[in-house]
């Protein structure tokens, strides 16, 4: 397999030999699910040109700042944000030996109940999860909070949130943090979003807006979330990276292929003899009509965060890493 691109040799961070052991150690720590997949994906090759590099660097930049380092990771639905927050949990913890913890704020939803009373005191868009105001961010500035002043006695609480049944679960099965943390993640579709020009929320730009928010209440509320709570939230992190999907038309293909992963776990569950009539999973309509509600933001952070965020990986229509651009370098170090 040929490599489409690599990290800029000019950003290799750390010596030549503390990114190759950090490469021998993610591949020990990767060996048995490489293994049990049977086919070659190209994953080894990438440690070693893209993940590990990219580890280096926040290594690196986490040596600048005193407490933990807060990472942000950007990306529309299904740009493989999850699965470059797991890479790189695995890459920062046993190839640079640092404690890392994430999150996403898709856990940060509110519950049905509070999204429905949203919808009915606002708008009633907004009892559809996704956008800004259909989140506590407060419990996300809370938890990142708690992060950062975490000491070995401290314990952080995460929530989780199940999309299947589209609500968030009892705080008995909360992810629990003990003690600090060296790098901190918080992944999500519209992580570092900014807001957007009042005079471009006039027009509606597809049919749900037009048929369903014809005065633009919902949209001008949504631009406002992210003038205020969300400004705090997304100030609270030091570094920003970007996965670049190719168009909108891979956001609805990539978002259909995660809802058929999601429907192949209810048929197992199903198969299991477990009900499923609690399980919500969307057909190719729904799927359409779910994605315009984040059509406009994501067409927005296309436009302007590649060249904003401080390491933008650009992907072509094969989910494939074809480009990265680092638009906040860091001072070269002597090795390679």
């Amino acid at each position: 397999m040929s490599l489409l691109t690599q990290w800029p040799h000019e950003q290799l961070c750390l010596s030549h030999k503390e990114r190759r052991f950090a490469v021998e150690a993610v591949e020990k720590a990767f060996a048995s699910t490489l293994e049990s997949l049977k086919v070659d994906i190209g994953l080894v090759e990438m440690f070693e040109s893209i993940y590990v590099p990219l580890g280096a660097w926040l290594a690196r930049r986490k040596q600048l700042q005193p407490g933990p380092l807060v990472v942000g990771i950007n990306g529309a639905q299904g740009a493989g944000k999850s699965t470059l927050f797991n890479l790189l949990e695995v890459i920062l913890s046993e190839g640079f030996n640092l404690r890392v913890v994430g999150f996403s704020i898709d856990d940060l939803y509110r519950t049905r109940v509070e999204r429905e009373q949203l919808g009915e005191a606002v708008h009633p868009l907004l009892a559809t999860r996704g956008v800004p105001g259909t989140h506590d961010v407060q419990l996300g500035i809370d938890i990142l909070e708690s992060l950062c002043k975490g000491d070995e006695s401290s314990v952080t609480k995460i929530p989780v949130f199940d999309k299947s049944i589209d609500d968030r679960c009892s705080s008995d099965v909360w992810q629990e943090w003990y003690g600090p943390a060296d790098v901190i993640v918080l992944e999500g579709w519209c992580v570092g979003a900014t807001p957007q020009e009042a005079v471009v929320l006039t027009d509606p730009i597809n049919e749900l807006e037009q048929q369903e928010d014809p005065d633009g209440a919902w949209r001008q509320y949504v631009n406002q979330q992210l003038h205020a709570d969300y400004e705090r939230l997304f100030g609270m992190l030091d570094v920003l990276l970007m996965l670049k999907v190719p168009s909108m038309d891979a956001v609805f293909e990539w978002r259909s292929l995660q809802e058929k992963k999601l429907a192949e776990r209810v048929k197992y569950i199903y198969d299991t003899q477990q009900p499923t009539d609690h399980l919500r999973i969307m057909d190719e309509g729904q799927i359409k009509r779910f994605i315009q509600h984040y059509e406009r933001l994501t067409r927005h952070m296309l436009d302007e965060m590649p060249a904003r965020a401080d390491v933008t990986m650009l992907l072509n229509d094969n989910h494939k890493i074809y480009d990265i651009q680092i638009n906040k370098p860091l001072e070269k170090t002597e090795e390679h």
